[in-house]
């Protein structure tokens, strides 16, 4: 039997965005899985009949879904697309997960909270998103357990990497500009560089899938018999966004003053939960991880950035 056949077959949806990119970075270190990246041409999350079509004739053996609609403040003037693409297509997604045994990995967010805790938010915490991004993230995870496939629920945090936009590329474009800048202090969480995220989200899909069916002859239903399980990660550590903004620019070595400001001072249209800081401990025993302090791989995100536009500079 040649090796080939032992390969697993994983569909990641959104090869475009943060997390997509983060996976297709790593993916040559883990040679038990075949890949297949899509986008919204081959994959197009506005319409269910596109993507009843584009699994008609493949089979996963994982879905990764890094699709998400994230315009956390233009979703409270475009409900309808948040609500399409956050709900109404994840549900079509673990219904077509479940019609072919795949392991569904569903990527949702610190946003379902209300941010009113005083201690880290446990998976089995009351929800109660403020708008309608945290509301849209929700329908979708309950529309997963709803239909429960083999599968999980991964909430995640302040996601930022080399990849497109997010607060650490902004803080350091604007840091070149600016002597100075404005950054909220009263709301604290727990960064999460997407390399990081990714890592553990094949790790869980090797434990699941490779480990398990390797070792184990499922029975034909046997993948839909246990509820979807919903994990939180993220970097360990706390920080408010003024001391992830002063920690851009110390390791970086940007020269731009942070002044701390409170989130009245910063009006925008979506309410912001002012604490966002996730219990791991469920994920880190389930799936034996080590999970990298904030500080550490915010450097190793800035060390990336470097060698990136030291590369582009070279062409």
């Amino acid at each position: 039997m040649g090796s080939t056949t032992m390969l697993k077959s994983v569909l990641v949806a959104g090869k475009s965005g943060q997390l997509g990119q983060s996976i297709h970075k790593i993916a040559s270190a883990y040679p038990q899985f075949e890949f297949i990246f899509t986008g919204r041409e081959e994959l197009d999350f506005s319409s269910a009949e596109s993507m009843t079509t584009f699994f008609r004739d493949k089979h996963f053996d994982v879905i990764i879904n890094c699709i998400a609609y994230t315009s956390v403040d233009q979703a409270e003037s475009d409900p309808a697309l948040a609500d399409q693409v956050n709900h109404l297509a994840v549900k079509k997604l673990a219904e077509l997960a479940k019609a072919q045994c795949a392991f569904l990995i569903h990527v949702s967010t610190d946003y379902v909270f209300n941010g009113q805790n005083f201690k880290p938010y446990i998976e089995n915490n009351p929800v109660d998103p403020l708008g309608v991004y945290g509301h849209s993230k929700l329908k979708g995870e309950r529309a997963v357990q709803a239909v429960n496939p083999h599968g999980c629920i991964i909430r995640t945090s302040w996601l930022y990497s080399e990849f497109g936009n997010n607060f650490v590329k902004t803080m350091l474009r604007l840091g070149q500009a600016r002597d100075s800048l404005d950054v909220i202090f009263d709301q604290v969480g727990s960064p999460t560089y997407a390399e990081d995220l990714a890592r553990m989200i094949l790790r869980v899909a090797h434990v699941i899938v490779v480990e398990a069916r390797q070792s184990i002859q499922l029975e034909d239903d046997s993948c839909n018999q246990r509820l979807v399980d919903v994990y939180h990660f993220s970097n360990e550590g706390v920080c408010s966004w003024y001391d992830f903004a002063k920690a851009i620019f110390e390791l970086s070595g940007t020269q731009c003053s942070v002044m701390p400001i409170e989130t009245k001072d910063y009006p925008v249209p979506a309410t912001r939960p002012h604490y966002s800081v996730m219990n791991k401990a469920k994920i880190k025993q389930a799936f034996a991880l080590d999970i990298p302090y904030w500080r550490d791989s915010l450097r190793s995100c800035l060390n990336q950035i470097e060698q990136n536009d030291n590369y582009d500079k070279a062409d």
